[in-house]
């Protein structure tokens, strides 16, 4: 038996604390913040498919500030989850057109994305080109371990539900490397696999294989997160509800 995830989170917490890499705001519990992080990110604009993207979905945690304010910074228009989905309106879009550029670090942070964006519901997002993910745990093969919350897996299966993501969207993370481990990680159906995994010093192209989650998997699902995740539940509903007679 390998280890389980939690097992993989505390001993990856553990590691970037006894090395000293650990940023504010801290690691446990958290995708954790690591000295490092802007250094990856500038590795970005190596990628073709970054490049190309015009469209991005990003999280909201710390690590991936340095992202998410490259990307504003390029042009991008960037698509930040609320964090924990607690909104119906559950995305801030993020328009650097229409935002001044001394006020794009300030976007780039979490109070900054609520003050300059604008809270769209999943229907009114159009096609994204690259997803940004927050990471504890990944290896080589594209497996990936978040913090526990199953947000990012949540943030991936409505765009495919809502159709603004593909099976095929190039999605990349920023690590330390630390968190990088060789050895199988412990997935699930609901999990997906990452293409490119940036450090302070490389980009690794995962090569992944096999398929991603075609949306919510309803058994997956506690009661109690539908409850606080308002768009699961118009989600569910739609597809409880009994389709229209027919006309004929």
């Amino acid at each position: 038996m390998g280890d389980s995830k939690n097992e993989i989170r505390e001993k990856v917490w553990r590691a970037l604390e006894k090395e000293g890499v650990v940023l504010f705001p801290g690691a446990r519990g958290r995708i954790p913040n690591f000295r490092g992080a802007e250094i990856a990110a500038r590795l970005l604009p190596k990628l073709t498919e970054w490049q190309r993207a015009l469209h991005i979905k990003a999280n909201p945690d710390s690590p991936q500030r340095p992202v998410r304010f490259l990307a504003l910074s390029s042009g991008k228009i960037l698509y930040m989850a609320v964090p924990r989905l607690r909104e119906k309106k559950c995305f801030i879009k993020l328009d650097p057109s229409k935002i001044s550029n001394k006020n794009i670090l300030e976007a780039s942070t979490i109070q900054g994305a609520f003050r300059y964006g604008t809270p769209l519901h999943p229907k009114e997002i159009p096609q994204i080109d690259l997803i940004v993910a927050g990471s504890v745990a990944v290896n080589r093969k594209g497996s990936r371990i978040g913090k526990g919350g199953g947000y990012s897996d949540l943030e991936y299966a409505l765009g495919r539900e809502f159709g603004l993501v593909q099976e095929d969207v190039v999605i990349l993370t920023t690590v330390h490397p630390l968190q990088i481990l060789d050895q199988d990680l412990p997935e699930t159906d609901h999990d997906f696999r990452i293409d490119f995994i940036l450090t302070p010093t490389e980009i690794i192209s995962t090569y992944r294989e096999g398929g991603r989650p075609r949306g919510i998997i309803r058994d997956h699902l506690t009661e109690q997160k539908i409850s606080a995740i308002p768009i699961l539940s118009e989600i569910l509903s739609a597809k409880s509800a009994p389709s229209a007679p027919s006309s004929r």
